[in-house]
């Protein structure tokens, strides 16, 4: 994941902040606008209208008009030649639930939100393959897919790239715990991310990563699960899937499959 750096003038690596409800003309920067930060990672300020409480999460797909007004990706909806990119995470302000780095729950209203369509970034993806360079839509909102060939009828979605079809790495678990510790084979800015799926050694089907512990260097110290690991091990292989890194490199929508 990487951090936007030039958003404002405080010093230091500043997490975007999902603005809103806004009144018409309030917002501080103009639609369009793009902000850059590491890893070669670009963001887009874009307008977001919901219509009823959604929750965002980071890795989701979404696309924007040449005016910039974006909504979340699906197949449905998606339309050939708009770009795309990912919502990739964002602080908020105490009124709202969530982040900086997790999931925001927003109210019905209007946004304005920034968009990472450039860089290495969360992207949440049904299947993964690796080293493919295109994706596909999906018909779940906000999911993208990278099958080894397109599927009919998907939307394909050009300059994209993804390093492995999962990610693997070494931890303790506890028995009755949700955390793993004694982290090993992982790196903060290429993930795990929250929401990806985890499956291991005393790991629960279902079980999601629903927190990251950081040290104040950035290593990753502790990762939260959403369910309590079954049984003790050290040095276990985990597999995370579902939300993985990606190369973006200002995708778009290019053809019908």
């Amino acid at each position: 994941m990487s951090i936007a750096s030039i958003q404002s003038d405080r010093l230091g690596a500043n997490p975007f902040v999902v603005e809103g409800p806004i009144v018409s003309g309030s917002g501080n920067f103009s639609l369009g606008a793009v902000a850059g930060g590491d890893r070669e990672s670009e963001w887009v300020y874009c307008q977001l209208v919901l219509a009823s409480q959604t929750t965002l999460q980071p890795g989701q797909w979404f696309q924007w008009t040449r005016d910039y007004v974006a909504s979340l990706l699906t197949t449905a909806i998606a339309v050939v030649g708009q770009r795309c990119g990912v919502f990739s995470g964002a602080a908020q302000p105490p009124t709202l639930t969530g982040g900086p780095v997790g999931a925001i729950t927003l109210a019905p209203g209007t946004y304005y939100v920034w968009l990472q369509r450039n860089g290495q970034a969360p992207a949440l993806v049904a299947t993964a393959t690796a080293a493919l360079v295109t994706a596909e839509t999906t018909t779940t909102a906000g999911q993208a897919s990278a099958p080894a060939s397109a599927t009919a009828t998907t939307k394909a979605i050009a300059n994209v790239n993804f390093a492995a079809a999962n990610q693997t790495f070494t931890a303790t678990t506890v028995n009755g715990s949700n955390l793993l510790t004694s982290l090993s084979g992982l790196n903060a800015g290429s993930g795990p991310f929250i929401g990806a799926a985890v499956s291991g050694t005393g790991i629960s089907g279902g079980t999601t990563i629903s927190g990251i512990t950081y040290s104040p260097s950035g290593v990753v110290q502790s990762i939260t699960l959403s369910a309590n690991a079954t049984a003790n091990g050290t040095g276990t292989t985990v597999t995370a899937t579902g939300v993985l890194e990606a190369t973006l490199m200002r995708p778009f929508l290019s053809k019908v499959n």
